[in-house]
């Protein structure tokens, strides 16, 4: 629905509540904030195609900014908070960015920054301002809160996590037709049962694709969206319980870690509003999910797809009980599973997977990448591993990169990680090949314990042994190190690029 007749139907009902300070913007709020900006990107010479970059936690002004690009015809390019100066820097320079937009809160980051995005015309603060930025509140109070003259459909252009390498942009051809001219059942309505009473919950950062897209999807269907400014596994759960959540988007890492609460933390809210919850970003450890099914019950929906939104995979709790740890069966586009030789593969065995007639996208400015992620059939993959059943459910193994060659066999490490993330003493667990001079790489794992004070060779030999029981030895980790902390994204990935980087800094193999 155009955004002028969500203001008109809903005015003072809330479009989003900041899940924390309780600050509430209406779809009045909504409209009239996201006509100042696209009002001001108009002001600025910048037209339909055009870029800007976004940096900025979960803030109460980010859904507005997104809206004022998206009725604008602009590309919008939000960036990880979590990323230092150089990374910022280079995505910034890469999209083309001609206006930047950030808040107070990362001062530290931006101030080096200035004189180092030569495309950028305008760079804007929220919350107050520093040298060489202007602030983005005081610049939208001379502009009217009126619709511009020529809205079109923008799109938002988001980067890879980086988690195997560079960054890289998702591209889409933008929409053509009338802004908001779309009507009738949406994703949201037709698989998850939302409607106007919906009140969704997103505890992700938004500069992340699912967490923007869902938001932006079911708040522009006149639904409210309760954001959590951090995810915190206890308030995520008093957030359900204090705004009355219907619906609802995780990561597997959320999920466990709300089962690693204690009881009396972890039951003591009620959830009972709960009426479909999403998740995706990760495979879900299949212990954990049965966990979370009996913990909240049949509500609990899948989906697998990228940010290239190429294709689009999904399954209910009914059908996942039934195939457990597949991820769904295709629902906007043909499965393909293909050999090395780049044909398809029998039912069960495992390939890369590719998506047929789904949507088309480009890696922007890396034609390279682009034209790997493609089947000399047209086809197109995220690069990740998996096999279809014969009733034709997709189960994820791994992704390609991460697979690990230990004297001739390919070992995923999936496997021996969702084993390993279900004893009680494991908060997080990353699996990956480390150099072995007789085999070429060996399987390493790195535990970050629920008690630090638990590390040590006994919970090593522990662990070990705990995988050996369920999963074949040369699956299994040699050896295994502790962190207290994994450098995990708040979406859910593991940067497993910086925990290999330490054991393979030096070797010369």
């Amino acid at each position: 629905m155009h955004p002028t007749e969500l203001a008109q139907k809903f005015n003072d009902k809330p479009a989003y509540i900041m899940a924390a300070s309780g600050e509430t913007v209406t779809f009045a709020g909504l409209e009239a904030g996201s006509n100042q900006g696209a009002q001001l990107f108009r002001s600025l010479g910048l037209q339909r195609g055009d870029h800007i970059a976004i940096l900025l936690e979960n803030h109460p002004r980010f859904l507005q900014i997104c809206l004022a690009a998206l009725r604008s015809g602009i590309y919008f390019t939000a960036i990880s908070y979590r990323l230092q100066e150089a990374e910022v820097e280079y995505i910034v320079t890469d999209c083309n960015a001609k206006v930047f937009i950030t808040s107070k809160d990362r001062q530290s980051v931006v101030d080096k920054l200035l004189g180092k995005m030569p495309n950028v015309t305008n760079a804007y603060m929220l919350d107050g301002v520093i040298a060489g930025f202007e602030s983005w509140e005081e610049t939208l109070e001379g502009q009217p809160t009126t619709p511009i003259s020529d809205e079109s459909t923008g799109a938002s252009m988001l980067y890879s996590s980086g988690t195997t390498g560079r960054p890289k942009g998702v591209l889409k051809a933008l929409p053509e037709g009338e802004f908001g001219a779309e009507d009738g059942p949406n994703l949201f309505t037709m698989l998850y049962g939302a409607t106007e009473d919906t009140i969704y919950l997103t505890p992700a950062p938004l500069y992340h694709a699912a967490p923007l897209t869902f938001t932006m999807g079911f708040m522009l269907g006149g639904m409210t969206c309760v954001v959590m400014e951090h995810f915190e596994a206890e308030a995520a759960l008093a957030a359900i319980e204090k705004y009355k959540v219907t619906h609802s988007q995780w990561v597997p890492t959320m999920f466990i870690r709300m089962l690693k609460l204690d009881d009396a933390d972890r039951l003591k809210h009620d959830v009972s509003s709960l009426e479909c919850a999403i998740h995706a970003a990760a495979p879900c450890p299949i212990k954990v999910k049965e966990q979370m099914i009996e913990w909240w019950g049949p509500i609990i929906h899948e989906y697998y797809a990228g940010s290239e939104g190429n294709g689009f995979v999904a399954i209910n709790s009914e059908d996942w009980l039934a195939h457990k740890g597949s991820v769904g069966r295709g629902l906007t586009a043909q499965l393909h599973i293909v050999g090395e030789d780049g044909e398809d593969v029998p039912a069960g065995e495992v390939g890369t997977i590719y998506f047929e007639g789904g949507g088309e996208f480009e890696y922007y400015n890396d034609k390279e990448k682009t034209n790997e992620s493609r089947h000399p059939k047209g086809w197109s993959t995220l690069g990740d591993v998996g096999y279809i059943d014969e009733e034709g459910f997709l189960y994820l193994t791994d992704r390609k990169s991460y697979m690990i060659i230990s004297g001739g066999v390919n070992i995923y490490p999936q496997e021996a990680e969702n084993i390993l993330v279900s004893h009680p003493k494991v908060m997080d667990v990353a699996v990956f090949g480390v150099p072995n001079e007789d085999f070429g790489e060996e399987v390493k794992a790195v535990v970050q314990p629920k008690d630090f004070n638990d590390a040590g060779p006994e919970l090593e030999e522990e662990l070990i042994e705990y995988c050996r029981s369920q999963l074949s030895h040369i699956k299994c980790p040699r050896t295994v190190d502790f962190d207290r902390e994994l450098p995990r994204h708040p979406t859910g990935k593991l940067y497993k690029r910086l925990l290999k980087d330490r054991y393979w800094a030096d070797h010369k193999g």
